[in-house]
C-alpha cells in the first residue's frame, strides 16, 4: 500500500510559520500531483496548494503570497512553507499524491492551530 507521512504540524501564534513535510511511499514509483488539502471547522476540505510533477502550481487565493508549496520528485516529498500565520488558517492540513491515473492517496491529516 501506498503511505504518505506527514510532519510539521503544531500550535503557533498568529504572525507565525510552519513548515509540513509529506513522504510519499509504497509501491507506486512516481505521482502527477501532490498537494495539501485543509479543513477548518466547520467548513468542507479545500484546496490550498498543488503541484504537478513537471512543476507547474496552484493555490487558494486566501494563502497566496503567504503559503508556497514545493516538491522533491526524487524522494516523493512534497512541502508547504506556511508564512505569516493567521487564526483563519487554524484546520486539520491533510496531504495528496494522484497517480498517472486518477487514484488519490491521502494523508492522515496533522493539525494547524493559530491562536494567542
Amino acid at each position: 500500500q501506498v503511505q504518505l507521512v506527514e510532519s510539521g504540524g503544531g500550535l503557533v501564534q498568529p504572525g507565525g510559520s510552519l513548515r509540513l513535510s509529506c513522504a510519499a511511499s509504497g509501491s507506486i514509483f512516481s505521482f502527477n500531483v501532490m498537494g495539501w488539502y485543509r479543513r477548518a471547522p466547520g467548513k468542507g476540505r479545500d484546496l490550498v496548494a498543488d503541484m504537478s510533477h513537471g512543476g507547474s502550481t496552484s493555490y487558494a487565493e486566501s494563502v497566496k503570497g503567504r503559503f508556497t508549496i514545493s516538491r522533491d520528485n526524487t524522494v516523493n516529498t512534497v512541502y508547504l512553507q506556511m508564512n505569516d500565520l493567521k487564526p483563519e488558517d487554524t484546520a486539520v492540513y491533510y496531504c495528496s499524491a494522484r497517480t498517472w491515473g486518477t487514484t488519490a492517496y491521502w494523508g492522515q491529516g496533522t493539525q494547524v492551530t493559530v491562536s494567542s
